[in-house]
């Protein structure tokens, strides 16, 4: 795996020497999507960030994760993967009348029978990956977005950040091909964004810099916040991804030991989607805490 300074911009730098203009397509769309991420302070004015920096976050990770691999990932894939880490929060910050067009389409099974009286902004929060592939597919034309086959990539691996099923071989193909004769990995791109963005926990994340804990009235969302503050750092070795903690408050330590084993699930899925399916590798196999 490349060093903590080796893997920066990998991506963005691979992707412009294979592709200039995916690469101008891509940074182009990023200018627009700026203003997009920050909607959902709207709906969600207390909870974590979710602006271009998450998404930043993401890629860092993702450049991590994928290390020498990088080498056999081609334009399209990059492309995808890097609009994917853009456009997979998306659904967190939709207009009221994209949520009332959106919810007609998506499957929410028997949810409202178990959640009466649910406020559209829990619905938004637990259903965005789902927003988010539709507000990808409507707004499209916007970001230029060069064929179907990639609008069809970058929509189901943004939807793929979450809940979905990546050992699905009909919405997760192994190689979608595309027009310019490539191939997108989908089970691999997809669990790299669900990975990258479940590790995304420390307390670099945590809007809460911005304003006063004690303003905070989502019981929800102080628990989040009071959970990120505890974790310091986020260390990733091939082997495992070990996540230094403040322990002094046991009631927060129970919370993050929760995370920890939900961490430690999301990678376990992830692993099996990705060495079970496709070609490459996630090669860390733990979750960790360590006291400090």
């Amino acid at each position: 795996m490349l060093s903590k300074h080796e893997h920066d911009y990998a991506m963005e730098y691979r992707l412009r020497e294979l592709d200039p203009e995916l690469h101008k397509r891509f940074t182009d769309s990023v200018f627009g999507l700026q203003k997009v991420l920050s909607n959902y302070k709207l709906i969600f004015p207390e909870y974590t960030d979710h602006t271009e920096l998450h998404s930043l976050t993401v890629i860092d990770f993702c450049n991590r994760l994928i290390g020498d691999q990088i080498e056999s990932l081609n334009a399209d894939e990059l492309y995808v993967l890097l609009m994917g880490c853009y456009f997979h929060d998306t659904g967190m910050g939709i207009s009221e009348k994209d949520y009332e067009a959106f919810s007609k389409q998506i499957d929410f099974g028997d949810y409202f029978k178990t959640h009466a009286g649910e406020e559209p902004a829990e619905t938004i929060r637990n259903f965005h990956n789902e927003y988010s592939g539709l507000f990808i597919r409507k707004y499209a034309p916007f970001f230029e977005i060069p064929s179907e086959a990639h609008l069809q990539a970058i929509v189901q691996i943004s939807r793929g950040h979450r809940k979905t099923n990546l050992l699905d071989e009909s919405a997760y193909p192994i190689r979608l091909p595309t027009p310019n004769g490539n191939g997108i990995c989908l089970p691999y791109l997809s669990a790299l964004i669900r990975l990258a963005d479940e590790i995304d926990v420390t307390a670099a994340r945590d809007s809460i810099l911005l304003y006063d804990m004690e303003g905070l009235e989502n019981a929800y969302s102080i628990e989040i916040h009071k959970r990120h503050q505890a974790v310091h750092e986020l260390r990733i070795s091939p082997a495992a991804f070990t996540l230094l903690v403040d322990t002094s408050d046991p009631e927060i330590d129970e919370v993050v030991c929760d995370m920890a084993r939900k961490m430690q699930k999301t990678l376990d899925d992830c692993r099996g989607a990705v060495n079970g399916r496709t070609p490459y590798v996630i090669t860390q196999e733990h979750v960790r805490m360590l006291s400090i």
